[in-house]
């Protein structure tokens, strides 16, 4: 397996076919909770926009994308409508005291292992990854969970993400985290 950027078309559309085998619209109840899900829905339009800001990190094996960790950079929130409301409620926090205005973040866009590459230390390696690509560039790296996924916000704890608000929007009720790289 490796981990890297993403540098073709080809690997973009393996990661919407994986986004979509894994969207929660896509997954039954039982699936959710022991292996989470994706909530978001990108094209290839908006994948490739992405990726030009900020290059996608990806795991491949044998010429798959097995697992990916998507940069959502702030100038394109509004490509992602159901991230606006996050970004919005972003604008009002402060960690540490700084309020998150202050610092350079970007958000995790998505993260997700294909089922059969599971248990193997993808999401932790994709992580690290973010970090030793992008920590000189970034103060911190931010998401949202669904508290309805557990797997999901145990997995970002163990990384060293923390929870800094919890709010609800019209899909769902979510943890915002924070990962802190200095």
């Amino acid at each position: 397996m490796e981990l890297k950027l993403v540098d073709s078309e080809l690997e973009l559309q393996q990661i919407l076919e994986l986004q979509k085998a894994n969207h929660y619209d896509n997954v039954s109840d039982d699936l959710k909770q022991a292996n989470g899900f994706v909530t978001v829905k990108h094209d290839l339009a908006t994948l490739t926009l992405m990726n030009k800001k900020a290059r996608q990190i990806i795991a491949v094996d044998e010429n798959e994308v097995v697992g990916y960790a998507l940069v959502m950079v702030k100038e394109l929130k509004r490509n992602v409508p159901t991230l606006v409301p996050m970004f919005e409620k972003l604008k009002t926090l402060s960690f540490n005291g700084t309020s998150l205005q202050k610092l350079n973040y970007y958000i995790m866009g998505q993260i997700c292992i294909a089922e059969k590459s599971r248990g193997k230390g993808i999401f932790k390696s994709l992580y690290q990854k973010h970090k030793e690509v992008y920590s000189s560039e970034f103060d911190a790296c931010i998401t949202s969970i669904s508290t309805s996924n557990p797997r999901s916000i145990r997995a970002h704890e163990k990384i060293g993400f923390s929870t800094i608000h919890t709010f609800h929007d019209e899909l769902d009720e979510w943890n915002i985290v924070l990962w802190d790289w200095n």
